[in-house]
């Protein structure tokens, strides 16, 4: 079944001499190197249906792999394009998450079907700080079955995926209440 909200068209892709001048600036987003931690243990009885696809895909800040099963939880990821109106307006909203919850979860951007020059002017323009991922070739979208635009995953400490939001643009409060009832953290709005 895909459930598609808010976007539905993408970027010319065309490569231009902005998208040059972008990847010769710094990346405004944080470096991935800290949020794999291992997944669960072998002890763990957590199937693989319930966990975050076994993708490897590139941070955005300096092309290290990233494999999104070892992303360590609890985690609260979002995945949105620059050309995405709903996704634009979520975002700072996302950025204010990651600063109230400093040590009690990650939120982790994943940039899809879109240029690295939009993403990176996008992250500039909003002051977006939290790690990003570049997937180019939603392949993450395509592993989770889902083509909504914005799409959030909320993945539990032990690697659950605790539930898929397809709801549209989130807010502050419906953030923090999404995050309370599926990861059970409490965060302010």
């Amino acid at each position: 079944m895909l459930v598609t909200t808010g976007c539905t068209s993408e970027p010319d892709a065309a490569p231009s001499s902005r998208q040059e001048a972008a990847a010769s600036r710094p990346s405004p987003f944080e470096d991935c190197a800290a949020l794999t931690g291992g997944p669960a243990g072998p002890g763990d009885p957590v199937a693989a249906a319930d966990l975050l696809p076994e993708l490897t895909l590139t941070c955005f800040t300096g092309g290290a792999p990233v494999a999104l099963r070892d992303v360590a939880g609890p985690a609260v990821i979002n995945i949105w394009a620059s050309w995405c109106g709903p996704c634009r307006k979520e975002l700072p909203a996302f950025q204010r998450l990651s600063q109230r919850s400093e040590g009690q979860l990650r939120v982790i951007g994943v940039n899809t079907r879109d240029t690295r020059e939009a993403a990176q002017s996008i992250g500039e323009d909003f002051g977006i700080r939290f790690p990003m991922i570049f997937d180019q070739g939603e392949a993450l979208q395509r592993a989770l079955r889902r083509n909504a635009f914005p799409l959030t995953i909320f993945v539990a400490a032990d690697g659950r995926i605790r539930h898929i939001d397809t709801s549209g643009a989130l807010d502050d409060a419906r953030l923090a209440e999404l995050v309370r009832r599926h990861l059970d953290i409490t965060v302010p709005a």
